[in-house]
This record gives structure tokens, C-alpha cells and sequence, in this order.
């Protein structure tokens, strides 16, 4: 399939002629999109990595300057940064200046106009870094797709008479109490089609609508809904049956689009049913009831049953 269960596109890019440096363009994007893993060890590797340079640089300043210990500097000498004695402690300075720490045992002086020029660049550096860093993973964590695996669709969609008419039917669930604003569920059936002109199309898109009693838009979505499109003369399953649904090659993929009440993000949940997940003459269990205390109680041990 194209679209996995949860969401997921299976679908690879070959062959692009597109250079990689269009990526480190939009940086931005690129270090959001990747994965955990890779996300922690640029974080970790951009903090250590800056420390580690301007450590070098300052032991390069107190080297340059002569204040390091073989050196044999004299009594009245008044070194650049109070009490580096070694690439180490050029290293914990680093590590001081950039996250602002201040212990106060080593500090620069007033002697050299390199180091005081170095500490205000590291300073502005160590901010950019700190706050493209944080951001990225405070935006990695508050992505609205986080928010999309709350949003869960019926294992199966189901074929059966609906007000009169016959319909294809799929139950939709938010197990969030936030409600998404503004919700618009929609379908796509993808299909291998052959046109007059002896074209194949792999993956040809007809759009399925699909209504729900409450309407299609600003949904009340605080319960589990479902969502039906009806098979008339118009819909691509008109000249499907019960007996040859299973013969077909199709892929029902449906879309859910909403705004997330805590963020304002706009979220997109997907999923997708093949022939084998379409069930005819099938109708859902219910799963809302009402409790003694006037509570209404969903059961979602029901909810794909």
C-alpha cells in the first residue's frame, strides 16, 4: 500500500538530479525532519564541538601571550585570563563563558584586547547555538504529528445501508479531550487506470467525499464519529458487489485535517484500507452509552468491532 495504517507514505526518491546543498539551505526544515538520534547527536556534537574550538583558541591566547605556566611568567605579570594553566582549564573556561556559568575562579582581564574581543564573540555565538539548538527540539517535541497519533481510524471500513441508501463507512476517534478546530475529513482512491489512449496511470487519484451527520465541517469531535460516503452513480465503487470487491486493486486512503486547540498547529492524520480491509454487509458496534451518574462513557474496547 501507499499509506501505511498509521499514516506512514511507503514511497522512495531515485534518481534525483536536485544537489543535497539545497537541504543545508533550509536547515531549518532538514534538522526538524530528522530523527531522534541524529537530532541528540548534533545537539550534543554543537555544544562540545564549540567548547572544544574556543578552548583551543583561548589556550592559544594565554600561549601567545605567555601566560601559561612554562613560561615562567614573573610575579607582576598580569596574564590575559586569570588562572589557565593548560589546555584543560582553556576547556572549562570555555565551557564557563559560553553557558554563562561563573564560578568566578577564572576570569579575563583587561590586559589583552584579543581576549575581551573573543569573549564577546563567544558569548553572541553561544546564544545563537543555544537558541537554534533548544528550539529545534522544543519544536521537535511540540510537532503536530505527535498530535495526529491521538486522532485513531477503525481497523476496517464497512459497506451497509445508511438512511436508505447504501454506504461506505469508517469510524473515526479523538482519544484527546482537546478538541481539533476546524476538522475536514476527506478520501483519495488510488488506482492503477489505463486512459483511451492506452496510457497506464499508476496511482490515479478519484476524490471520495465523505459526510458526516454533524457536517463536514468545524466537527464537534469530542466522541467518535463515523464518517460514510455514499455509492451512487457517481462514486467508484458503484460497479463493485460483495462478491468481486476482493477482485479489485485499490487503495482507499483517508484524510482528517484540523487545527490542535493547544498550539494553533494545523495536523493532518492519515490511513488507508486495501479491498481485504473493506467489509460488506458489515454494520459498527456501538460504543457510546450513558452511565447512572449521567455520564457519557465511550468504549473503545468496541471501537473496530
Amino acid at each position: 500500500r501507499l499509506v501505511s495504517k498509521d499514516g506512514r507514505c511507503n514511497i522512495e526518491f531515485g534518481n534525483v538530479e536536485q544537489s543535497r546543498f539545497v537541504f543545508l539551505l533550509d536547515i531549518w526544515t532538514t534538522i526538524l525532519d530528522l530523527r531522534w538520534r541524529y537530532k541528540m547527536t548534533i545537539f550534543i556534537s554543537a555544544f562540545l564541538g564549540s567548547w572544544f574550538l574556543f578552548g583551543l583558541l583561548w589556550y592559544v591566547v594565554a600561549y601567545i601571550h605567555k601566560d601559561l605556566p612554562e613560561f615562567n611568567p614573573s610575579i607582576n605579570h598580569t596574564p590575559c585570563v586569570e588562572n589557565i594553566n593548560g589546555l584543560t582549564s582553556a576547556f572549562l573556561f570555555s565551557l564557563e563563558t559560553q553557558v554563562t556559568i561563573g564560578y568566578g575562579f577564572r576570569c579575563v582581564t583587561e590586559q589583552c584586547a584579543t581576549a575581551i574581543f573573543l569573549l564577546i564573540f563567544q558569548s553572541i555565538l553561544g546564544v545563537i547555538i543555544n537558541s537554534f539548538m533548544c528550539g529545534a527540539i522544543l519544536a521537535k517535541i511540540s510537532r503536530s504529528k505527535n498530535r495526529a497519533k491521538t486522532i485513531t481510524f477503525s481497523k476496517n471500513a464497512v459497506i451497509s445501508k445508511r438512511g436508505g441508501k447504501l454506504c461506505l463507512l469508517i469510524r473515526v476517534a479523538n482519544l484527546r479531550k482537546s478538541l481539533l478546530i476546524g476538522s475536514h475529513i476527506y478520501g483519495k482512491l488510488l488506482k492503477t487506470t489505463i486512459t483511451p489512449e492506452g496510457e497506464t496511470i499508476i496511482l490515479d487519484q478519484v476524490n471520495i467525499e465523505f459526510i458526516v451527520d454533524a457536517g463536514n465541517e468545524n466537527l464537534f469531535f469530542i466522541s467518535p464519529l463515523t464518517i460514510y460516503h455514499i455509492i451512487d452513480k457517481n462514486s467508484p465503487f458503484f460497479h463493485m458487489a460483495a462478491e468481486t470487491i476482493l477482485q479489485q486493486d485499490f487503495e482507499l486512503v483517508v484524510f482528517l485535517d484540523g487545527t490542535v486547540e493547544a498550539t494553533s498547529a494545523t495536523c493532518q492524520v492519515r490511513t488507508s484500507y486495501i479491498p481485504e480491509e473493506v467489509l460488506w454487509g458489515y454494520r459498527f458496534a456501538p460504543i457510546v452509552s450513558k452511565t447512572k451518574e449521567g455520564k457519557y462513557r465511550v468504549d473503545f474496547q468496541n471501537f473496530s468491532k
